[in-house]
């Protein structure tokens, strides 16, 4: 049986130094063999705001050091189960937002055709349209659990049709997901009107705003969508503004009152069980947080998507 990759142990190699990989994970150039990918896309050429998601995957790897393989909480060991390693970051075009979607979308496919579940880190929101795209075209349309401080159902900025702000309206209108195992969790803040939300519930998203969750224990929420999702195939899309800017201050769009690291975490928990086909995360802006805790966050919160990734055994 061919040896599971291990991230670096602190006890061998200094955490601040080895590879810039996640967790210091094997890096490598092939497919063959992994059953999970993990990636960068460093892109920010989608947003309306702030920039600086470019430089949200390097950033998220350097954090990453210092988080240990074993889940204390939940008692998952994805490494002692799956092969998992970072294949790098995809070579967008840094100067055509069209022509980055067609290289997600391609890359995608090619990651799919080999069985492999690919986690990414982002990157602006718009990269989750052509991942879609590619998961639908294999999987068939799936749940989504969108974790965001916005619902992205514009039907256009300034014109365009795929930015950051309009990814869930394409994909509701292209198939590529179950409307009614759609659920979107911590969206809040100031709107242009009633129909920034109520638009997309008329679809059948269900949507749990974010003034609805303050002192609220996540877990039954997520133990609710877990049952509603079945054994269907879902992704993950998790944009760290979800979480109040008091936590994650580096993104692009920080709105106030949003979800606290713990209530992410029971989150993610409650959803152990369900058919993780891929998921992202998302809208970490470096330049915006100097002291690194928004991407030390993020990082984490990969960590606990592989932890609840088909096939991942406890101990």
């Amino acid at each position: 049986m061919t040896d599971l990759n291990q991230p670096i142990s602190g006890n061998d190699l200094a955490r601040f130094s080895g590879p810039n990989t996640f967790m210091r994970l094997p890096p490598v150039d092939t497919l063959a063999g992994l059953d999970v990918a993990v990636l960068g896309i460093p892109m920010d050429i989608g947003t309306s705001w702030r920039s600086g998601t470019r430089f949200g995957p390097k950033q998220i790897r350097s954090e990453s050091a210092m988080i240990r393989p074993y889940n204390m909480a939940t008692k998952a060991a994805p490494f002692d189960s799956l092969q998992i390693a970072d294949i790098g970051d995809l070579a967008i075009n840094t100067f055509s937002l069209a022509d980055s979607l067609r290289i997600i979308k391609e890359s995608y496919d090619a990651i799919l055709a080999q069985g492999v579940t690919p986690v990414a880190m982002g990157g602006d929101h718009s990269i989750t349209l052509p991942i879609l795209r590619a998961v639908a075209a294999k999987h068939g349309p799936v749940a989504l659990v969108h974790v965001d401080a916005h619902a992205d159902v514009n039907d256009e900025m300034f014109g365009e049709k795929e930015t950051h702000g309009t990814v869930f309206r394409r994909a509701y209108e292209e198939g590529l997901i179950v409307p009614d195992k759609t659920f979107q969790i911590g969206i809040r803040g100031s709107g242009y009107a009633a129909s920034d939300f109520t638009e997309a519930a008329g679809w059948g998203f269900r949507q749990f705003p974010a003034w609805e969750l303050w002192q609220q224990n996540l877990t039954e929420i997520g133990s609710q969508i877990r049952k509603t999702i079945g054994d269907h195939p879902v992704y993950i899309t998790y944009d760290i503004d979800s979480l109040d800017p008091a936590y994650a201050p580096g993104t692009g769009t920080p709105e106030i009152g949003g979800l606290t690291p713990p209530q992410a975490l029971q989150l993610i928990h409650a959803l152990g069980g369900v058919n993780v086909v891929g998921c992202d995360l998302v809208e970490v802006s470096p330049p915006y947080d100097p002291t690194g805790n928004t991407a030390l966050t993020a990082a984490n919160l990969l960590f606990e998507l592989l932890c609840i990734l088909p096939g991942v055994t406890s101990r």
